[in-house]
């Protein structure tokens, strides 16, 4: 198994500011105007983006919400749990890893608008983030 350095070096993480460390590695060509999205998006956004993301042992993705939904990938590493937090205030915690059967899902979607962080649950975790209509900062 590689180690979170291995992961950084050969990905080319970069720290992610919000904890964690990404990097973007794709975006969809095309977008989506305006006039095609909800109205919480106030201009047009790409079809789609996604990033590798990698939190350590120490690292956490704090509480935060996007106007999208976005699908969480496991990769490599450790499980990861994920705190959620809905718009009426209910709570949920999704674990995200390959053991379903003790609740360990390869994917989890956060719906958008919900609050949401992660944390690893042991030396770190690779995951990808895939977010549509595309994630802006």
């Amino acid at each position: 198994m590689k180690t979170a350095h291995d992961w950084i070096s050969t990905l080319q993480l970069q720290p992610h500011p919000e904890g964690g460390w990404f990097k973007e590695v794709y975006r969809s060509s095309e977008s989506i105007p305006t006039e095609g999205l909800p109205r919480r998006f106030p201009e047009a956004r790409s079809m789609a983006t996604a990033i590798y993301f990698l939190l350590e042992m120490d690292d956490i993705s704090v509480f935060h919400r996007i106007k999208s939904d976005e699908t969480w990938h496991f990769y490599d590493g450790d499980p990861l749990e994920i705190h959620v937090i809905d718009q009426d205030g209910n709570y949920q915690r999704n674990l995200l890893g390959l053991n379903p059967a003790e609740g360990f899902m390869p994917q989890v979607t956060i719906p958008h608008g919900q609050w949401f962080a992660a944390r690893s649950l042991g030396k770190f975790t690779l995951v990808g983030c895939t977010v549509s209509p595309g994630f802006d900062f």
